[in-house]
């Protein structure tokens, strides 16, 4: 067994990984940001080491850096998670190059499955096909065009290196094609540091279903199980349950199979996932995540298996101590993933921020994976995942009334989070009949009634030096005997002095962009609803704009954001330019 592990990750992954280490009695050691000098991670870990930086370019996508900790601590393992360096060739190659062990699969699998084009071409040698597409990088929209004229409306511009949604677009035309094709570049560059992508036709109604394979280094390759994550939203998912709803056993077979001819295919070792398509009893591969998935525990808690154990013990060399027929799925189990992000009215906009209250469910089968604690904060920088949540049921319906409870008994202030979107998900006919997809959440799902739930808007300041600001609190209160939690405006008198710049509370006076006096109404002033940084300004002084009308793109937590106009008219100011940051509320642009 490896003796110390270095976790290059951050969040709930971090978490989740040091504590099976500790299990095992490998020590750990952890590498933190200057944002995530306190953070959950660090204060688990036997050894935390900084890496310096505050975007994940400057600290965990620093190869030296992290090179540099493993020769300090000592460490003969390397443990990737999810994101950052967890499918990128070079780094697991740096690793094994010093005489340590990536925990996961050989370079050279990574390089063939990480690549979403010869992932394609190594499944298609062995039988198994996928959705019709290019297995070229695309070099310009005119490709982009020339595929959907071919193979029709909408298609798909996905990040050959990324997985997740990450830099993944739909292309719903010609007309759309060059700037989708610049924003998935765009994107998977920020989140994975390649930028090539590739197209493909889009389903339009598909499941999402996933297959859970393990190898080790004595020619045993396994499948473990499906899992459905069709609940999703830009392409990320929300919700993800094994097994998956109506799905026949002779479909579930035939994919477990298929998933173990594509990793045998490469070579593959350690913990892997093989993603498919599913739609009108067909299934279509999709991509090969050479790494652990964020939805690993509902395989887990209906196996009875540690998959992060089995990770460590294959890396170090042992043989898995069971065989296929061996395999045990027992119940269902379900997983929503807590995301830092305001589903009101379907937006999902990013909520990053400090998490002033967090008290995580209890009771039988319910299990929270979390990275962050009460008095924590919730960066920009970073993935806004904040906890998963996970349940096991006798079935899936007792399963899915579990979930319902444990959502209930949950608390996050401070942000606002997925949570809400969540209820509806799992409350809808159509998922309680498994009849969903993944377009289902954002073309059927109706998130308007969420807004009051969330994070209502704040009331409109009066300017001028006597204003005071206000803060949202929980508020306990009792009508005719009966206890009502509710959530109020007040004001903020024990920090009445304090101001916002750039997204950072100060003391006294200082320079900040004017904030919008009130939100909606068709106001004019176009204002950002989070912290982040302007991609792109889309508009200029004197251009006309129509309600909707994107006005700039703003990235936050490694997503991209429109910000619209919300009243028709005349630009007359335009407040910030491409690469600068702003805080919530800022006034980017005014419309006359």
């Amino acid at each position: 067994m490896l003796k110390k592990v270095l976790i290059a990750n951050r969040g709930e992954i971090a978490v989740r990984v040091i504590r099976t280490c500790k299990e095992l009695g490998v020590a750990t050691v952890a590498v933190y940001s200057e944002l995530d000098r306190n953070a959950l991670h660090v204060r688990l870990a036997d050894e935390p080491y900084a890496l310096g930086g505050q975007t994940a370019a400057e600290s965990y996508l620093n190869t030296e850096a992290i090179l540099d900790v493993i020769e300090r601590s000592g460490a003969d393992g390397v443990h990737p998670g999810y994101g950052f360096f967890s499918e990128n060739t070079d780094f697991a190659r740096a690793i094994t190059e010093r005489g340590v062990t990536f925990i996961g699969p050989p370079p050279e699998a990574i390089e063939v499955m990480g690549d979403k084009i010869s992932a394609r071409r190594a499944a298609e040698r062995v039988g198994v096909s996928g959705v019709p597409g290019r297995t070229e990088v695309l070099t310009s929209p005119d490709e982009v065009v020339a595929f959907g004229d071919e193979f029709g409306w909408p298609v798909a511009i996905k990040a050959a290196y990324g997985g997740g949604g990450r830099g993944m677009k739909v292309v719903s035309g010609p007309d759309d094609s060059a700037e989708a094709l610049e924003s998935a570049m765009r994107e998977s560059l920020a989140y994975f540091g390649r930028d090539e992508c590739y197209v493909e036709r889009y389903l339009a109604w598909p499941r999402h279903v996933e297959m859970q394979v393990i190898a080790d280094t004595h020619g045993n390759t396994l499948w473990l199980g499906e899992r459905d994550c069709s609940a999703q939203r830009r392409h990320q998912k929300l919700v993800e349950e094994s097994p998956a709803p109506n799905f026949p056993d002779d479909a579930r077979v035939a994919m477990g199979e298929a998933s173990v001819k594509v990793a045998e295919a490469c070579g593959y070792v350690n913990a892997g996932t093989v993603e498919f398509l599913y739609q009108d009893g067909e299934f279509f591969f999709l991509e090969m995540n050479t790494r652990l998935q964020v939805e690993h525990p509902v395989t887990e808690l209906v196996t009875g298996l540690d998959l992060v154990e089995w990770q460590l013990r294959v890396a170090s060399g042992e043989a898995l101590q069971f065989t296929q027929d061996e395999v045990q799925r027992n119940g269902h189990a379900i997983e929503v993933r807590i995301n830092a992000e305001n589903p009101a009215g379907g937006a999902f906009t990013p909520s990053p921020g400090t998490i002033t209250r967090m008290v995580a469910p209890g009771g039988p089968g319910v299990r929270l994976d979390a990275g962050y604690e009460s008095g924590d904060t919730v960066s920009q920088f970073y993935d806004n995942l904040v906890a998963k949540l996970v349940v096991w049921g006798h079935d899936r319906e007792s399963a899915r009334r579990r979930m319902l409870r444990a959502i209930e008994e949950t608390v996050i202030e401070g942000v606002a989070t997925t949570l809400p979107a969540d209820v509806a998900i799992l409350s809808h006919p159509d998922f309680v009949s498994g009849e969903h997809s993944t377009n289902w959440v954002e073309q059927r799902l109706d998130l308007s009634s969420i807004a009051a739930d969330t994070m209502p808007p704040a009331p409109a300041l009066v300017e001028g030096e006597d204003a005071i600001p206000r803060v949202l609190r929980d508020v306990t209160a009792e009508v005719d005997g009966r206890r009502y939690q509710v959530k109020l405006w007040v004001p903020d008198l024990g920090d009445a002095v304090a101001i916002q710049v750039g997204g950072a509370a100060t003391k006294g006076a200082g320079p900040k962009r004017p904030k919008a006096a009130a939100a909606g109404g068709g106001s004019g002033t176009v204002a950002v609803p989070m912290q982040g940084t302007i991609v792109k300004v889309l508009v200029e002084v004197g251009d006309s704009v129509e309600v909707g009308q994107t006005v700039c793109v703003l990235e936050a937590m490694k997503m991209e954001n429109n910000v619209n106009a919300e009243k028709a008219g005349t630009v007359k100011e335009i407040r910030v330019a491409p690469g600068e940051s702003v805080g919530p509320g800022d006034v980017i642009a005014v419309i006359e």
